[in-house]
């Protein structure tokens, strides 16, 4: 009996020092797992981690960011504060089914102290470098709570410093793409310095300014346009008349050419000659010796071509001319018969 109960005091011992041991491992697991869960954390792509010094002569803003991935850290001393970095989009309108339910339109002014309010759109990120930098000036880590204050008051301070020295026709009209491009340009020195990279600045929709002076703009794009149509057509009728002038001309020249290529091939030998006895007074050389002196004439230089390729070419150029005066082509002139020698007896 004696040894049956030390038998059974023996396996009580080894029994609850085996479920101390076992307790004692799931509790150091479920330390482990505890504070392996609250010394890492991951940070996605997208992001950056910024490591934050809680405590030490070191505390504050570390300046590099961590990179992306499993990061493991002190949670007594330190802090690992998610930083997106990715694209962020915002808009600022007046149109209560766009943004935000209230009116965040920007207003600005021109030269002329004219309002004009827009809807103005910004895409920006934040460069992962200087990450830390931005997180210690601001202590703020939401990118659209930074972009509706301090981003938005730098877009808003910028439209009116570029905006005042133009003038409201130059903004609403020819001179809003150049406005918008100096916005731009203004908005990325400023907001640079701390990391925000500007992707892109518009301006959704038309601007919108007060109805008597969109009323006079678009009076005065209208009358401009006017003045232009005018201009144009008065270029388009004086090219049209110096047009016509320079045929008037290649056309006269064309018709003098052939007038004077008609009388050439109309003028031939018998003619030549009948015209100079038109023009004779019937008188002979008073001294002569031997018989009477005929008037003769050497025609053989006044004509160049044959009197059947004179007459071919005369006739072209004659039924031509009828052709472009609608007009039966004219017969040439047959030339005349040449009269009698005048009979010096008869005197």
């Amino acid at each position: 009996m004696a040894s049956r109960g030390f038998g059974s005091d023996f396996d009580a011992r080894s029994f609850g020092r085996g479920a101390r041991r076992f307790f004692f491992a799931v509790v150091a697991i479920v330390v482990v797992l505890f504070v392996g869960c609250e010394t890492t954390t991951r940070v996605d792509a997208g992001h950056v981690g910024i490591r934050v010094k809680l405590a030490g002569s070191d505390r504050g803003v570390q300046d590099m960011p961590t990179v992306t991935g499993w990061v493991v850290y002190n949670p007594v001393s330190e802090q690992i504060v998610i930083f997106p970095t990715s694209v962020q989009n915002v808009v600022w309108t007046a149109n209560p089914h766009e943004g935000r339910p209230v009116d965040e339109s920007i207003t600005f002014s021109s030269s002329e102290g004219v309002n004009v309010n827009a809807d103005v759109g910004l895409s920006f990120h934040i460069e992962p470098s200087l990450a830390p930098k931005l997180y210690g000036r601001f202590r703020q880590n939401d990118m659209l709570a930074l972009a509706d204050g301090y981003v938005r008051n730098t877009v808003r301070e910028a439209f009116n410093d570029v905006t005042s020295k133009m003038a409201v026709q130059d903004i609403y009209g020819a001179g809003k793409s150049k406005m918008l491009a100096d916005v731009t340009a203004k908005i990325r020195d400023v907001l640079g310095k701390d990391g925000f990279v500007i992707d892109q600045l518009t301006i959704n929709g038309a601007l919108r300014l007060p109805q008597n002076v969109a009323d006079a703009i678009n009076r005065a794009m209208e009358a401009t346009q006017n003045a232009i149509q005018s201009e144009n057509k008065v270029r388009q009728v004086k090219a049209e008349a110096e047009q016509a002038i320079t045929q008037a001309h290649g056309q006269a020249e064309a018709m003098r050419e052939k007038a004077d290529e008609i009388i050439r091939l109309s003028t031939s030998p018998a003619v030549l000659q009948y015209r100079a006895l038109e023009h004779w007074d019937g008188k002979l050389p008073t001294f002569s010796t031997g018989q009477t002196p005929m008037l003769t004439f050497d025609l053989s230089k006044m004509a160049n071509i044959d009197d059947v390729a004179r007459e071919k070419k005369l006739k072209e150029l004659l039924a031509e001319d009828a052709a472009s005066n609608n007009t039966a082509p004219a017969t040439p002139p047959a030339p005349p018969a040449p009269p009698p020698p005048a009979n010096p007896a008869a005197k």
